[in-house]
């Protein structure tokens, strides 16, 4: 007797003990199936001869009647026949479910649901080339974990030109990974350079490739069921046109390069929105994640954008070859690199010529003595101004002098051959300078000058410009070299920015675009530019560095800093309803309060001794780099310095706006009685601690420098 077990629109039959496995769809032609499956079964020319049944018990009758459309027959060996609407498919034979005589199993291709462990994929295309992951790695756990936190909105944040595209192509394939099916990549509108990042996203083997948004926007082209990567501009025409491409989509991860720029909202404090911040915050949408991507996150911070939150950041470190702002600004010892400092008057054209023959000097002697076998290509950046005048003036110049030597000008020729000789003699003391001189003149015309100060100047001219193609490359450019461009084999920067106001941030720090991987040429390398300029450039970094600090590694919430000559961000973006303008102080981890601590404190150490001290017991309590500012700014003057009692927070009311358990406050700790025991400090550090055994350093700048503090996202 035949018996049926039914689950859902699965039923299971079992005649003369042979199993029938039927799919009930719909009851459709369900009694001309029944006859063709007889008929079928009489026939037997659709079996395998293995089958454990026979004829007469397989109960086909018994599939009249019910709601069937497709019926699997299945033996000992498997699947043997497939009816599916009516008609008779050839059997699957002994070889398994779903395989046919001669191998192929539609089954197993069916089943396939994709590229599978893309991000491993990823690790092993950069190792295999030779390429150290670990700081990649250390930015996608970040950024994983902060999204298992339930976080909507965070920065990965880290240096400029630190190798942050690939970083972004290994975080995307671990996305995919995790089965999102629409990521967003913006990138700056700016320059060009969607092409750019579009092109190292497909070249890297990632599936679903990488499209620009123009390649979607055809009614043809069907998003949904699939996996997307799509690029687009922060441009407003372009994001409107890809927000009605994938209206409704629930779960969008936007994933936002150079996320300072643009995207921030300028209007944050008149109730309005700036025209990309609404595109981009209807992009996200209600249930989307953004992840914003850039060396310079205060705008961010201090902007509230797209309501981020600064205690799920994401510390993306340099690589190991890195060279940036510790060789570039280093806070003590010489420079490792050349460093020629240049009067404030600065902008007589004879130093940018000094500098294009530094220039020419330097590529010689590498190509002749560091590197002798392989001749490499070398370029040198003039960054003068962001006027195209000045870009004018500034090609006059490069372009002049080296005709003069090309073309053996009497009158300036043998100054200019001169000058060159004798710069080799002196800065090269095991090379040969005729040798040198031979070689410029012998290749001098072999060098191009490329402007780079509009778009169309960059479609042109760009590929010549970031990978050089000639001997002696000369680049010419202002803001749109500014941000998001990698040169490679810069060897010289010549920086004569004039600035007469106060020098935002964000925007010095990413004109810094001798950063990156300078490896064995580094020693070679030359800084041209004035003195007070640097000066002021050197701050920027100090500062940066300093907010920074305290956020990675966990070890408290972000104070950014500036003063007289040097603004944080835009005052324009700083949203001043959640923003102390002088908070005053930064925190810095949790430690275990001890006695050692307190004998430290209240001893009777001089107080450089106690600073050593605390630096061995506290560890990242007292970040190094912390330390070194107050040695370098105090210039060692003891006096510059208080080092304060420890002070016991437990007595404070409680309130909600302080947390004594991770001794937070919203208003801080340091007032005027702390400041009048060291009325002569610029630095005071002071011990908070609480009644459960843990503290807390707090330190505070008493200088003319500003702290700048989101307390938006403060306990």
């Amino acid at each position: 007797m035949a018996s049926r077990v039914k689950m859902r629109s699965l039923c299971c039959m079992s005649a003369g003990g042979v199993p029938i496995i039927i799919l009930a769809l719909r009851s459709e032609r369900r009694a001309r199936l029944g006859a063709e499956l007889r008929h079928s079964v009489q026939r037997n020319d659709l079996f395998d001869g293995d089958l454990l049944f026979e004829r007469r018990s397989a109960g086909l009758s018994t599939a009249k009647g019910l709601d069937v459309d497709i019926v699997l027959l299945a033996g000992a060996s498997g699947i043997c026949m497939v009816a599916a609407g009516g008609r008779i498919l050839p059997s699957f034979g002994s070889k398994g479910a779903g395989m046919s005589k001669d191998g192929f199993n539609i089954e197993r291709f069916m089943s396939k649901s994709g590229s599978a462990d893309q991000y491993e994929r990823q690790l092993r295309r950069l190792t295999s080339g030779g390429k150290s992951v670990a700081s990649i790695e250390r930015a996608v756990r970040g950024a994983i974990e902060s999204l298992e936190k339930k976080g909507r909105s965070f920065v990965i944040y880290g240096e400029p030109q630190s190798g942050k595209t690939e970083m972004m192509i290994c975080l995307t394939a671990k996305l995919l990974d995790t089965g999102r099916d629409m990521i967003v990549h913006l990138l700056n509108d700016s320059v060009d350079l969607l092409g750019q990042n579009l092109g190292r996203f497909k070249s890297s083997g990632l599936a679903p490739a990488a499209r620009n948004f123009s390649e979607v926007l055809d009614p043809g082209v069907r998003l949904r069921g699939q996996k997307n990567v799509i690029f687009c501009k922060k441009n407003g025409s372009d994001l409107r046109k890809l927000l009605e491409k994938i209206k409704g989509w629930q779960g969008v991860v936007v994933i936002d390069d150079e996320a300072d720029y643009a995207s921030p909202n300028a209007k944050v404090n008149s109730g309005d929105k700036t025209r990309i911040n609404a595109l981009i915050s209807d992009l996200i949408g209600a249930d989307g994640t953004y992840i914003g991507v850039t060396a310079t996150p205060a705008r961010l911070d201090l902007n509230n954008t797209f309501d981020n939150d600064s205690s799920l950041w994401v510390d993306f470190p340099p690589h190991a070859n890195y060279t940036g702002q510790d060789i570039f600004f280093p806070l003590d010892g010489p420079p490792d690199f050349i460093r020629t400092l240049l009067p404030d008057a600065g902008d007589d054209p004879k130093y940018a010529r000094q500098a294009l023959f530094g220039f020419l000097v330097n590529a010689a002697y590498l190509n002749l003595y560091h590197h002798p076998n392989v001749e490499r290509n070398y370029s040198f950046l003039v960054h003068t101004s962001g006027k195209k005048v000045d870009h004018k003036s500034d090609w006059t110049v490069m372009n002049d002098t080296l005709n003069a030597i090309l073309k053996k000008d009497q009158k300036k020729f043998p100054a200019y051959v001169e000058y060159i000789w004798r710069l080799a003699k002196v800065r090269f003391l095991d090379a040969d300078p005729t040798r040198i001189t031979d070689f410029i003149l012998d290749n001098i015309s072999r060098h191009s000058i490329i402007i780079l100060n509009s778009e169309r100047d960059w479609k042109d001219n760009s590929q010549a410009a970031t990978s050089p193609s000639s001997l002696f490359t000369i680049i010419i450019g202002g803001n749109i070299v500014s941000r998001g461009v990698t040169l490679d084999n810069l060897l010289s920067m010549y920086f004569t920015r004039d600035v007469k106001h106060k020098i935002q941030q964000d925007t010095y720090i990413q004109r810094a675009r001798m950063f990156g991987s300078r490896g064995d040429y580094l020693p070679f390398f030359e800084l041209t530019i004035p003195q007070s300029l640097y000066v002021d450039w050197h701050r920027c970094f100090v500062f940066h560095r300093l907010a920074l600090s305290a956020i990675k590694e966990g070890l408290g919430s972000l104070v950014w800093l500036s003063d007289q000559r040097i603004a944080a961000v835009a005052s324009s973006s700083i949203d001043k309803s959640t923003v102390d303008l002088d908070r005053g102080e930064m925190l810095f981890s949790l430690f275990d309060f001890s006695d050692e601590v307190e004998e430290i404190l209240d001893g009777g150490l001089d107080t450089f001794e106690k600073l050593e001290r605390l630096s061995d017991v506290l560890g990242p309590a007292l970040p190094d780099y912390v330390l070194k500012y107050i040695r370098r700014t105090s210039q060692g003057r003891s006096g510059a310095i208080g080092i304060h009692p420890a002070f016991d927070i437990s007595g404070y009311a409680d309130g909600p706006d302080i947390d004594k358990s991770v001794i937070t406050r919203r208003r801080g700790f340091f007032g005027k009685s702390q400041a009048q025991r060291f009325p002569a400090a610029a630095h005071h550090l002071l011990v908070l601690r609480n009644g459960e055994g843990k503290a807390r350093l707090l330190y505070k700048f008493a200088g003319s420098i500003q702290f700048i503090k989101n307390t938006a996202n403060d306990s």
